[in-house]
């Protein structure tokens, strides 16, 4: 069974485009993990002048990282041998609470389903006072082989 740190290492980002610290959980069914948008980030300067929150997208982009492609990485263990190639087919997010600077936040997800090595997951992400920030569903395709292409 695939560790945490072997998951994370696995992921095809790095800083500052990786949205994920640690992974509490994970399983065949789901996988919660967690992560804190950092104050001193390029995209707090901009977003918005005096009041800095997180973009959505980011906040999409953290769900689906710890709640797709962690969980992708893990149901196909013994398939993908370097770092996993995903690409995200679609998302659909609803957003109701903004993320601060030094914020931490937990996603969970839920696997939908997974065939064909397309996976689909209903996602969730909470602060640290346990509101939903944001909430939706997200489905990418894996590319499972090691082809030199």
């Amino acid at each position: 069974m695939m560790k945490a740190g072997e998951i994370i290492s696995r992921l095809p980002y790095t800083k500052p485009f990786l949205f994920v610290d640690d992974l509490l959980e994970i399983n065949k069914s789901g996988v919660v993990g967690s992560y804190t948008f950092i104050e001193d980030s390029d995209f707090y300067k901009g977003h918005f002048k005096g009041f800095p929150v997180t973009p959505g997208v980011l906040l999409t982009e953290c769900c689906a990282q710890i709640g797709l492609v962690c969980l992708g990485i893990y149901l196909l263990a013994d398939k993908i041998t370097n770092e996993a190639k995903i690409g995200l087919s679609s998302s659909e997010m609803e957003f109701l609470e903004p993320v601060l600077p030094n914020e931490r936040v937990v996603v969970s997800s839920e696997l939908i389903y997974f065939r064909f090595h397309k996976l689909k997951c209903k996602v969730k992400m909470h602060n640290t006072n346990g509101d939903l920030v944001c909430k939706g569903v997200i489905a990418g395709m894996f590319k499972v082989t090691d082809d030199a292409e």
